[in-house]
């Protein structure tokens, strides 16, 4: 048997804990799927004496992350302390050029910097591993990576965020506003207390720009996507949506068009038939249009101290068994360089839900608007809702609209609003084909 796989940890929170656990309870096994030992000899955290639920008086303790990953007691630095700066960063970085292979859970670090940390990855030897940092335990990024190498991919797109994912649940089945269940999922731990990372959708948008640059070969750059969150959701668009066909999710979509790769996270109408609109609660999911291949779709818990842990302890096994890869699948001098691509050229269809003041000529007007910018409607619903009527006596009207570009559907909405026919702002809901 080989020589036993030395590991370090940073960070011993719920993910550094079920890790260390995880490990301890699979000793045997691992040693058996790997062919050499996998243990865990150092820690590093801010405290010693905190209990973790798992004996962890026999490893090497370090109060210093970077000392960490430059000691010659370990072979796999793992880090588990988050965020897109210090320390994490010096530390992975340290541990990377001393030619060690690193484990990361760390999806802003990885946005931020991650075509650096390839490129160290690359010059000093060592391995850039990062399942947990996209879906937790769901293996999207050794799918895309490794197991579908051989499909070129035509889009990418799925639920990466259990908070928002949650929120819309609720919304949905109980019929409550958009605060009260941000509330609700604040008490249960699903959100921060400051949330606004996670509903105004940043955190899909990192999660998002690891995923495109796997599919697509592009360096990993959060600023080349379009951001929207869902604050701005309503109990009634989830019932229009639900009468319609459809259900809202907060997607994270890359897609590959002849202009480039368009990357966009937004809230997002599916058919309630399709994978993604079951999806419900905290889980997370990712759908891989391929060639060659029907939709794939992969759902699983998208966050959790024993589920990410799962998913780093995959990593560590990869690395004892000599596997090594390019961290974004092809090397990093390869990968592509990306723009934001301006979503006035997205083509797709559109839920809008305008408030439109009850007198003559009204329908009239906005049909011309739409008409003039080439909209084609699919279906207009007028709705008359007990306590939707607005004192000024205006009244909700749906418009469901065929293909068409995100211009148009602005330049539309905005002549409407010059016409003063509606009160208010419109919302507007892309719909995506699945």
């Amino acid at each position: 048997m080989a020589a036993t796989l030395k590991v370090g940890v940073a960070g011993l929170g719920n993910v550094g804990a079920a890790l260390a656990a995880q490990v301890a309870q699979q000793r045997e096994a691992l040693a058996l799927r790997c062919g050499r030992r996998v243990e865990i000899v150092a820690v590093c955290a801010r405290s010693k004496s905190k209990e973790r639920g798992v004996d962890l008086r026999q490893l090497k303790w370090f109060t210093d992350p970077v000392a960490l990953a430059r000691s010659p007691d370990i072979d796999v630095f793992v880090e588990l302390i988050g965020g897109s700066g210090e320390p994490a960063k010096s530390a992975v970085e340290a541990a990377l050029a001393s030619g060690k292979s690193v484990v990361t859970a760390n999806k802003a670090l990885l946005a931020k910097h991650g075509l650096r940390l390839a490129q160290l990855a690359e010059k000093h030897g060592g391995a850039l591993n990062f399942e947990a940092a996209v879906g937790a335990a769901i293996p999207i990024v050794k799918t895309l990576r490794e197991g579908l190498s051989g499909n070129a991919v035509q889009r990418i797109y799925g639920i990466l965020n259990g908070t928002c994912n949650y929120i819309l649940t609720k919304m949905e089945q109980e019929n409550l506003p958009f605060a009260d269940c941000l509330k609700d999922a604040q008490r249960l731990g699903y959100a921060e207390a400051d949330p606004t990372f996670d509903i105004e959708g940043h955190d899909t948008a990192q999660k998002l720009a690891i995923l495109a640059s796997l599919a697509f070969g592009t360096r990993v750059e959060q600023s080349a996507i379009y951001v929207e969150g869902i604050s701005s959701i309503t109990p009634a668009d989830l019932a229009a949506a639900d009468e319609l066909g459809y259900r809202v999710k907060l997607l994270g979509v890359a897609v590959k068009t002849p202009k480039g790769i368009e990357q966009r996270v937004h809230p997002t109408m599916v058919r309630k038939d399709s994978s993604i609109a079951q999806v419900m609660g905290v889980t997370n999911a990712a759908t891989i249009d391929a060639e060659g291949l029907a939709p794939l779709t992969l759902v699983g818990p998208g966050a959790g101290g024993a589920a990410t842990a799962s998913a780093v302890l995959s990593d560590i096994t990869d690395i004892a068994r000599g596997l090594r890869t390019a961290p974004f699948g092809r090397p990093s001098a390869r990968l592509l360089s990306v723009r934001k691509a301006p979503m006035q050229r997205h083509e797709g269809g559109y839920y809008i839900r305008l408030l439109a003041r009850d007198r003559p000529g009204t329908a009239a007007t906005i049909a011309k608007r739409l008409a003039e910018q080439e909209i084609s409607l699919e279906s207009i619903v007028q709705r008359h809702r007990k306590g939707e009527e607005t004192k000024g006596g205006s009244v909700p009207v749906i418009l469901i609209t065929y293909a068409t570009h995100e211009d148009a559907v602005r330049k539309a909405l905005a002549a409407v609003g010059r016409d003063r026919v509606i009160s208010g702002r419109p919302q507007v809901i892309r719909i995506e084909k699945n």
